[in-house]
């Protein structure tokens, strides 16, 4: 079991990064979404990758740089309606898994593994883990992928535990078969060209599970540590479909959580998890495609009506809501009931966000309310970026209009400083920054 908090050297108790932020789009860009509504593991999501087209001759090469004995079985099974790729991760002379508890099979145990695959009763330390990813002849991209996601999973079983990283000890998931299946992810996502990564609110199930440390709520508490301001849903079935790598990967990888984005769709996978009774098939399922200029995405609008709002606090506002994820705030002036001056506060965030800016606004002003409105939003490609000029390094944003013609327009606030600094004309600034962007490839 595992999650992003941990313990630092001092032994305090280190909290966890959030999920990664969303990245930049680009036009063209290779963009892979997972569709999460039966969960994930490590192996389910290997398996899609392998759907998808991933050679197996490629991900078993690459994979031989970790130097562990273990042979990948993959197989076509079917899930409910579904065709889909079962992975299973084979280690010469790994004894059987001791009989489960009554009731264990509901309840426990990963969504992609079977109860042998799991039984490593020696395991690994997490510096054994990053020192054999350190080591292994790997592309430098796919090392730091694997070790982020193990990482992730250390700082949760570190958080859970209340122990330092360094003393985190993987019974289960420190086994040959997570190990490989963590690498494969990663050697995935690169082999495939995937610059960017989203997928939907997770499904999570209920019930028990049993693990090295006894007998776990669902979802298990590293899981559930791994998936904080994750997005969740419940998937209304009584068996595990999240293990802890699998939550480790969508906190690590995964750029953004929505519906599926606006691409031309390339090709469709599906990776398999254990035959479950359910209402939905136990399936992963991917998509890969491209990434056009002109997008397409779901925001949430926050909006208040504010009669007592002192003027001057309204700049200390806005930072704290773009600093908390706002895509956009503004303000404007209303006329209100008996004629009272007023104003309305409009914020626009991504859907995952609305809560924790709600929260913030009846914090930060004198709102007794927040109205919120979910849309769709159509957007061109746009990217942040640094460029170096005769005046220092200075941001731009590049955006796409639907020609596919590349705009650029530099930091207004970053170019006056730099004109300051220097001594420069702004326009001049301004000029050489927005030159230096248009020159980017």
């Amino acid at each position: 079991m595992s999650r992003r908090s941990s313990t630092g050297s001092e032994g305090r108790v280190a909290s966890a990064p959030g999920p990664r932020r969303a990245k930049p789009r680009k036009p063209g860009a290779r963009v892979l979404h997972l569709d999460t509504f039966s969960g994930i593991a490590g192996n389910m999501f290997l398996g899609a990758l392998l759907d998808l087209g991933l050679s197996r001759k490629a991900l078993t090469g690459d994979l031989a740089g970790l130097g562990l004995d273990h042979r990948l079985r993959v197989a076509t099974v079917r899930r409910g309606a579904i065709a889909a790729r079962y992975l299973e991760v084979r280690v010469p002379g790994a004894g059987k898994a001791p009989p489960r508890a009554k009731g264990a099979a509901r309840t426990g145990r990963a969504p992609g593994k079977k109860a042998q695959a799991h039984h490593h009763p020696h395991g690994r330390s997490y510096p054994e883990i990053r020192r054999l990813l350190e080591r292994a002849r790997l592309d430098e991209a796919i090392r730091g992928r694997a070790l982020a996601i193990f990482e992730a999973l250390a700082r949760a079983e570190a958080r859970v535990h209340g122990t330092p990283i360094e003393a985190v000890h993987f019974h289960e998931v420190g086994a040959v078969d997570a190990i490989v299946d963590v690498t494969g992810a990663a050697i995935g996502i690169e082999r495939l060209g995937i610059e960017r990564i989203t997928a939907t609110p997770v499904a999570l199930g209920e019930g028990a599970v049993e693990t090295e440390h006894g007998r776990l709520p669902l979802p298990a508490p590293a899981t559930l540590e791994l998936l904080r301001g994750i997005p969740t849903v419940p998937a209304h079935v009584a068996w595990e479909t999240v293990t802890p790598t699998g939550a480790a990967i969508l906190r690590t990888q995964v750029d953004e959580f929505r519906s599926l984005p606006a691409m031309t769709i390339e090709s469709i996978g599906h990776g398999a998890g254990n035959d479950r009774p359910g209402p939905m098939p136990n399936v992963l399922r991917a998509v890969l495609g491209r990434e056009g200029s002109v997008g397409a995405d779901r925001v949430a609008t926050l909006e208040t009506h504010l009669d007592d709002l002192v003027p001057e606090h309204f700049d200390y506002l806005m930072e704290r809501l773009f600093d908390a994820g706002a895509l956009d705030v503004s303000l404007q002036h209303l006329q209100m009931k008996k004629n009272r001056p007023g104003f309305l506060v409009r914020v626009v965030a991504r859907p995952s966000e609305r809560g924790a800016l709600a929260r913030l606004l009846l914090a930060e002003s004198t709102a007794i309310g927040v109205r919120v409105v979910e849309s769709d939003r159509i957007v061109l490609e746009r990217e942040q970026r640094r460029v170096e000029t005769p005046y220092g390094r200075i941001g731009v944003k590049r955006v796409w209009d639907a020609e596919g013609r590349c705009e650029v327009s530099a930091e207004y606030d970053e170019c006056k400083s730099a004109a300051r600094k220097s001594g420069a004309r702004l326009r001049d600034v301004i000029r050489a920054a927005e030159e230096a962007g248009r020159a980017l490839e």
